[in-house]
């Protein structure tokens, strides 16, 4: 990434910006599809924890999003939806084909984390 659009990142998305492309360098974006074309992201944390994102309403299921984003009003995303929209511009998006019930299960799993 050249630095000045390195640096326009940094302005406008702050701190997590950085962390961010270092997700999509380490390839840990994943779009998940299913055979009716739902979509979801799950991102390999650096903590080694899955995330689960979705950008068509821009949430992700890490605690930073929830506190920062959700709670505080801090951040416009977190690191994970920010690698999430880089991984798409650059292309650098893994793809995963999943079954309906697959999905259903990747989406139910994270609910069953956060309760």
């Amino acid at each position: 990434v050249p630095d000045d659009l390195l640096l326009g990142l940094k302005f406008i998305f702050g701190p997590c910006a950085v962390p961010a492309l270092d997700l999509v360098d380490q390839r840990s974006v994943t779009r998940v599809i299913s055979p009716s074309g739902r979509t979801a992201y799950q991102v390999l944390g650096s903590s080694g924890k899955l995330y689960t994102c979705y950008s068509s309403c821009h949430f992700c299921t890490c605690p930073a999003f929830g506190f920062s984003v959700l709670q505080k009003s801090e951040s416009l995303l977190c690191k994970h939806i920010l690698a999430v929209y880089l991984s798409q511009a650059m292309g650098a998006c893994q793809e995963l084909t999943v079954s309906e019930e697959q999905l259903i299960n990747i989406l139910l799993a994270d609910e069953e984390d956060e309760g």
